[in-house]
């Protein structure tokens, strides 16, 4: 029996309500649309409980768990991957709301947690109501737009796991498109936000704002992960630099490798064009990142996380 067989076989015997499931399609679960099968996938309920029982028991098994939120940012192999998947969205998205405290559970969507926070009245994460993400993948990533991020927001996060516990801000050693969480064994299970009493009128009228600017300026009509690649460092002499411009700047805007394109509208983002593969979308990396290399110096790094690959 595998490592894997035997964690499935103690899920199955020790949480017999949990939703198992073998050799899922990844592409079901992720924003690009592509990726091989999962050999097993759980789906915990919204109970901090029945999150932690997984854990337990896959570390107990010694399987290391993939934490799978909206999948928005990751692009999965076509052979997929043979190991054991944990997935929030969907499934674990409960929210509550005291005082100026957002608390809610790491499987709700940002987008939800955003209109949550609108119902009451409080400001600080209209940023966020465009990005496709759940909270906990925001966190994991300290993910940011319009001049706002996470470690802006956020209090504290509760964590389940090997390494879980209470985290402060402060804890989270946050960065740019990261967290301490990169190099945790644990899954985030709840995030606690503190925002700003605000006008509900003027709340919204932000964040509809923030949302036409995105549909103007980004492909949301494609599958894609959002940006393919972080913003790379400033040059020596303080001059930001963005991957787009470079993309763009190298004659990339529009190329394509099978159903992979770099978007004509916005060249920071690869798209599904239709029937794209994993190999389309690497295939594509690559040679986008060899001309900006080649042309420019500056080596693009992924803001993409890959699995299987």
């Amino acid at each position: 029996m595998t490592l894997l067989e035997g964690l499935e076989k103690r899920l199955r015997e020790e949480c017999p309500n949990l939703e198992l499931r073998k050799n899922e399609p990844m592409n079901r679960h992720t924003t690009f649309r592509v990726g091989g099968p999962a050999a097993l996938m759980a789906l915990p309920a919204g109970k901090e409980s029945d999150a932690c029982r997984v854990m337990e028991l896959a570390m107990e098994c010694n399987v290391i768990p993939f934490i799978l939120g909206n999948g928005s940012n990751l692009l999965v192999s076509d052979q997929g991957y043979d190991g054991f998947v944990v997935k929030l969205a969907g499934t674990y998205c409960h929210g509550s709301v005291w005082g100026n405290n957002l608390m809610v559970n790491a499987g709700m969507l940002l987008s939800q947690a955003v209109n949550l926070a609108l119902r009451h009245g409080l400001s600080g994460l209209e940023w966020a109501a465009g990005i496709p993400g759940t909270v906990g993948g925001a966190v994991y990533m300290n993910a940011g737009a319009y001049g706002g991020e996470i470690s802006q927001v956020l209090h504290q996060v509760l964590a389940v796991g090997e390494q879980g516990g209470i985290y402060r801000a402060s804890e989270c050693d946050f960065s740019y498109r990261h967290s301490i969480f990169s190099e945790k064994r644990a899954l985030i299970a709840e995030a606690d936000f503190v925002l700003i009493p605000g006008d509900p009128a003027a709340i919204q009228a932000r964040m509809a704002d923030l949302s036409a600017q995105r549909k103007a300026k980004q492909p949301l009509e494609y599958p894609s992960a959002g940006s393919t690649f972080k913003r790379p460092a400033p040059l020596p002499d303080g001059t930001p630099v963005y991957a787009a411009a470079l993309i763009d700047q190298c004659g990339c805007k529009g190329l394509t490798v099978g159903g992979a394109q770099v978007s004509e509208k916005h060249a920071g983002f690869i798209i599904n064009r239709g029937g794209a593969t994993c190999g389309d979308i690497l295939a594509l990396i690559s040679e986008v990142k060899k001309r900006v290399l080649d042309q420019t110096g500056i080596e693009l790094e992924l803001e993409v996380k890959t699995l299987g690959v």
